[in-house]
């Protein structure tokens, strides 16, 4: 059996076009996809779109993807990571 360990993520490293490489806690990179599907309504994907609130949207790809289409020339990815010593 897996050790739970392997299943959680202390941070996520996010890559943005035109921003420097960040580090964020699961709960500030849940508000970033909330900021990001606001901003990008377009962008969002049919089966992100059929979730009731944005809330529900976000959680949904921090738990299923890693990536967001922001258009052209322009990209948004995320991957969890563990900081250790």
């Amino acid at each position: 059996m897996p050790d739970p360990i392997l299943y959680q993520e202390d941070y996520y490293v996010v890559l943005e076009s035109e921003h420097p490489e960040a580090f964020l806690t699961p709960a500030a990179m849940l508000e970033k996809l909330k900021a990001v599907l606001v901003a990008h309504p377009d962008n969002v994907p049919p089966d992100v779109q059929r979730l009731p609130t944005i809330a529900a949207q976000a959680q949904h790809l921090l738990n299923t993807t890693c990536e967001f289409d922001m258009g052209p020339g322009k990209y948004l990815q995320w991957y969890a990571v563990r900081l250790e010593k």
